[in-house]
């Protein structure tokens, strides 16, 4: 209610035409999500659910991994969000799906080479179109987000489809490398940053891809994303987890949510190995109290 009462004071004077197109396109947006219900955001077409290609992760789901739902991996440093979202990406473009790697961080080239790293040789699948792996500059993100707000004037939603996906390009599943990244990019413009993340969410809900995105979270794991309105608009979230136990450290993984697709709500052991990736033990259990 401050929050409110505080913009009702500013408003006395007249509003920027940016500050009334963000509040204009805001509710646009939100009346959008209103009028479509959480599990509408589920695009089905063919089979309904997929996996995540994850030894013992897939386990862990009654079905699987409703086919068009956007994911948060969220955790610390160390934890494995990077190499679960590659490594999804890679099985599912040996599957003969299409995949999409944005980062906001790392270059390309060292993708790669953390992908060669685990035995996944990428080169054949970016040859056969199957594979993208693009950078992309946060702060020109943001700098496009401005102008374009700025010449919507309130009147319709901003399209940010060609800031994402590159032109001709139509991905069945897309990891973007990270939420943390573009956040901070966006500091001091809160309300932007929403409003970017909603219509990032309705973006993946249109395209009809099954979406991971990587939040980095405070070690111990204590808050998921920047703001929560990602977790409240994400359909699933993977939490993974890098426990000190002592004078050993033991990673664990869960489902803590899965619109659409029933899953076991257990915190499980995992391990990272350097020819397979991550390998998840679903019947085991974990030794650290921290995580029980």
């Amino acid at each position: 209610m401050k929050k409110e009462e505080k913009h009702t004071i500013k408003h006395k004077a007249k509003p920027s035409k940016k500050s009334s197109a963000i509040e204009d396109i805001k509710k646009q947006i939100q009346q959008k999500l209103a009028e479509k219900p959480a599990p509408a955001r589920i695009k089905v077409t063919g089979e309904k659910y997929v996996g995540t290609g994850i030894a013992g992760l897939d386990e862990l789901f009654i079905h699987g991994i409703p086919k068009g739902v956007s994911s948060l991996i969220c955790g610390g440093p160390g934890s494995g969000k990077n190499i679960f979202c590659l490594q999804t990406l890679y099985e599912a473009a040996k599957a003969g799906e299409k995949v999409y790697y944005m980062t906001f961080e790392e270059s390309p080239d060292r993708l790669r080479q953390h992908m060669r790293d685990f035995g996944w040789n990428p080169d054949p699948l970016e040859k056969a179109g199957k594979l993208l792996i693009k950078k992309i500059s946060p702060l020109d993100v943001t700098r496009q987000i401005d102008a374009m707000l700025e010449k919507a004037k309130g009147e319709l939603l901003i399209d940010i489809k060609h800031l994402i996906i590159p032109k001709g390009f139509n991905p069945d599943r897309i990891a973007i490398d990270s939420l943390s990244e573009i956040a901070s990019a966006f500091y001091g413009k809160e309300e932007t940053y929403r409003l970017y993340i909603e219509q990032l969410f309705t973006l993946f809900s249109e395209v009809g891809a099954t979406t991971f995105l990587i939040s980095e979270t405070p070690d111990p794991v204590t808050k998921l994303t920047a703001s929560g309105v990602e977790e409240f608009l994400a359909d699933g979230v993977f939490v993974m987890y890098n426990i000190r136990h002592g004078n050993v450290r033991e990673s664990a993984i869960e489902i803590l949510k899965m619109r659409g697709s029933g899953f076991r709500k257990k915190i499980v052991p995992m391990e990272i190995r350097p020819d397979q990736g991550i390998i998840v033990y679903p019947e085991q259990e974990v030794f650290s109290t921290e995580l029980k």
